[in-house]
């Protein structure tokens, strides 16, 4: 492993505890198969040449996914890796070394995998890897469903007005002058 740079260190924290966030990510590192989606878009990542060096693949492939996992846009996941430590220890940037991928470069990485149409390929990778494994990953919505008791209508049977259901469009607040 390579030396970090000072930037990179929370030695100096007195107090910390792992957050949800960061509790997500190490399980993340453990079932994720990194090498193998590696490979997957190795064939059609960009190679060094005469411009500018590309960005490590497994920077981009890990950015990709924290954007994915957190609902981040481009330049959110650019912002999210400068504020969130744990973000940046988890992609593999040392802010020390180098910055953190640019919203363009997040873009242009995001554009290849649709290109070749790789996001599908991932998944069924990862999916293969977790069942293998007996992890099985499910979607869905929470709904809270609280139910209110309360009459539909603020007049009473006889069609009068019930002076005890008023409505608070009605009312007059204390804050109101009229």
């Amino acid at each position: 492993m390579k030396q970090q740079s000072l930037a990179s260190q929370s030695a100096f924290e007195k107090y910390w505890r792992k957050s949800r966030r960061k509790l997500f990510l190490d399980e993340m590192e453990k079932v994720v198969p990194w090498s193998g989606l590696e490979a997957l878009v190795r064939p059609h990542y960009a190679k060094a040449g005469k411009g500018r060096q590309p960005v490590g693949l497994s920077i981009m492939l890990r950015t990709y996914l924290v954007q994915q996992w957190f609902n981040l846009s481009d330049p959110g996941v650019e912002e999210a890796l400068y504020e969130s430590a744990a973000l940046r220890r988890f992609v593999g940037v040392d802010l020390g070394v180098a910055p953190a991928p640019d919203e363009t470069t997040v873009l242009r990485f995001r554009h290849l995998l649709e290109k070749h149409d790789l996001g599908g390929l991932m998944l069924d990778a990862v999916n293969v890897h977790l069942e293998a494994r007996g992890i099985r990953i499910q979607t869905g919505t929470i709904v809270d469903a609280t139910i209110l008791h309360a009459p539909s209508s603020i007049k009473n049977a006889s069609g009068e007005r019930d002076p005890e259901m008023v409505s608070s469009s009605t009312e007059k607040s204390p804050l109101c002058i009229a």
